[in-house]
């Protein structure tokens, strides 16, 4: 399978007072292909939320090599990457992060709007997407209309309207209840059925046993990276 997403020998360091340096990522090298579902996890200050930052294209590595699709990210100007998290990279935030007074349609063609697709076309394919998460029948309703599972349908659905290569998702049922959690995962691995590579990013064990492989990290570092058979529990 071609790569998505591929980190060599990848560093993270940030200053601290004075000229003294912390390094947060050591030496990481993973590489994530087509139509995987891989759980990063660990639990708080390993390194993950940093490494998810990377991986997502919000943050550079001190040292190291970042590919998408097998293309080096070093020479890419602002603007390029900009573009690249715009259209081959979905988000899903922990908090959702939706417009409060917008739409749940609104708020999926969002990204459309940057990508410079059509008034007719965003609407077309917004819907489109809300349907595909199950949510046909809550087009017009605001975030504060919707349950907080409804709320994480629609920012997956927004996720997915560029059809983007990658779906990055961060503690993506930590805000939820543990049905709208198991609800969420389930969606996840009937996306990645359907072709769509997930990275899942969690401190939480069962959540990363939906997916297909585990990276686990600790102190900046890969301890594990392992074949998982998926499965799911109740009360997530």
């Amino acid at each position: 399978m071609a790569s998505v997403i591929q980190l060599i020998n990848v560093n993270k360091n940030y200053k601290t007072e004075g000229d003294d340096e912390i390094q947060v990522l050591k030496d990481i090298s993973l590489n994530i292909e087509s139509g995987e579902f891989v759980a990063i996890t660990g639990p708080s200050g390993s390194g993950k939320s940093t490494l998810m930052h990377i991986i997502g294209l919000l943050d550079k590595p001190s040292s190291g090599e970042i590919k998408i699709d097998s293309e080096t990210i070093e020479s890419f100007t602002p603007t390029k990457l900009a573009k690249i998290r715009n259209i081959k990279i979905g988000f899903v935030f922990q908090s959702f992060n939706l417009l409060k007074k917008t739409s749940a349609l609104d708020n999926v063609a969002l990204p459309l709007v940057y990508a410079n697709v059509s008034s007719k076309d965003r609407l077309i394919k917004a819907r489109h997407e809300l349907e595909l998460v199950g949510l046909s029948d809550k087009l017009t309703n605001t975030p504060a209309q919707l349950s907080g599972g409804q709320q994480q349908r629609v920012a997956i659905a927004r996720a997915l309207v560029n059809e983007p290569s990658l779906i990055l998702a961060d503690e993506p049922t930590g805000n939820l209840d543990s049905k709208s959690g198991e609800q969420i995962l389930e969606l996840f691995t009937e996306l990645n059925n359907k072709g769509k590579t997930i990275i899942l990013v969690t401190h939480d064990q069962k959540v990363a046993k939906a997916s297909k492989r585990i990276v686990s990290i600790m102190d900046g570092r890969i301890l594990s990276d392992e074949i998982n058979k998926p499965f799911f529990q109740k009360g997530l």
